[in-house]
């Protein structure tokens, strides 16, 4: 299933929570918000199953699609340099010499940051002038734990959604390896379109993801070339802290990001940007 948040187009409008019933409609579940469907577990999905069995169809061109988790209820987890031709096209950014990490670079990105599939991303003119991309698979955390082995950490995941990390550069950089700053601009997390659950996504270590800038493709990888695997990622950021329904962890992004290229290259205002990945979904966000 594709679970999403929605609202209707007017200003004000209350979200509410949908599944995918068609090409281009949904129907609406009967949920207070999505943390809560995802909270319920088993009950929470039959809940959306048996929505795509009765009720109306919506048009998805009558809403605005939201973020499926509009407001997370802590900051997005995050892990840096988990594709290796992304770590060696940045290290030349980099003031001092870093060895490949052998356990998982965690940071985290303000709730804040979270945006919608279509929403413009702002620039910050005055804050930043160095505004890039990096497309990323996002998890969604189904059932809490501490502690989670590695080998039990698919049971803990709900489903997948299409994350872009944009980033600040010099912010980023400014802060050293403290890197919550310069990620953590107001709508600097486009997430979305929905969230696919984890039974539909057979798949998920094989998964074409890419960026597009005004149509031109910068960056194109696969998820195969993580370097820490989801279950990996999750065993160790659950050691000694509990993650709970809703949780959302941003997995890395492949090569091909604005700072490292010669020139370097940064989004400027009435950018289209694209972030895409195959069978979860695509992002459209104008910039400035």
């Amino acid at each position: 299933m594709r679970l999403l948040t929605y609202a209707a187009k007017k200003k004000g409008a209350t979200p509410r929570v949908g599944v995918i019933s068609g090409p281009e409609q949904l129907r609406e579940v009967k949920a207070p918000d999505m943390i809560s469907l995802i909270a319920a577990g088993k009950a929470g999905l039959l809940k959306a199953k048996n929505s795509l069995k009765k009720g109306k169809d919506i048009p998805l061109s009558s809403v605005r699609v939201l973020a499926p988790i509009p407001r997370p209820r802590k900051n997005v987890f995050c892990v840096g340099w988990n594709y290796v031709e992304h770590f060696e096209e940045g290290a030349k950014a980099r003031p001092t010499v870093v060895e490949l990490p052998s356990h998982p670079t965690f940071f985290t990105k303000s709730p804040t940051t979270v945006n919608g599939p279509y929403d413009r991303i702002p620039l910050h003119a005055g804050v930043t002038e160095k505004v890039d991309w990096e497309v990323e698979l996002g998890v969604i955390i189904g059932r809490g734990g501490i502690n989670i082995k590695e080998a039990d950490a698919m049971k803990h995941v709900f489903g997948y959604t299409v994350i872009n990390d944009v980033s600040a550069r010099e912010i980023q950089r400014r802060h050293g390896q403290q890197w919550f700053k310069g990620k953590s601009l107001d709508g600097h997390c486009p997430m979305g379109p929905w969230i696919v659950t984890a039974d539909k996504v057979k798949s998920w270590w094989d998964l074409r993801v890419v960026t597009r800038v005004n149509g031109v493709v910068k960056q194109d990888s696969n998820t195969r070339h993580m370097h820490f695997k989801i279950p990996r990622i999750i065993a160790e950021l659950s050691a000694g802290m509990t993650l709970e329904p809703g949780d959302i962890i941003s997995t890395g992004t492949p090569a091909g990001v604005g700072h490292a290229r010669t020139p370097p290259e940064f989004l400027k205002a009435g950018d289209i940007l694209e972030t895409e990945i195959a069978g979860i979904g695509l992002l459209r966000n104008k910039i400035g």
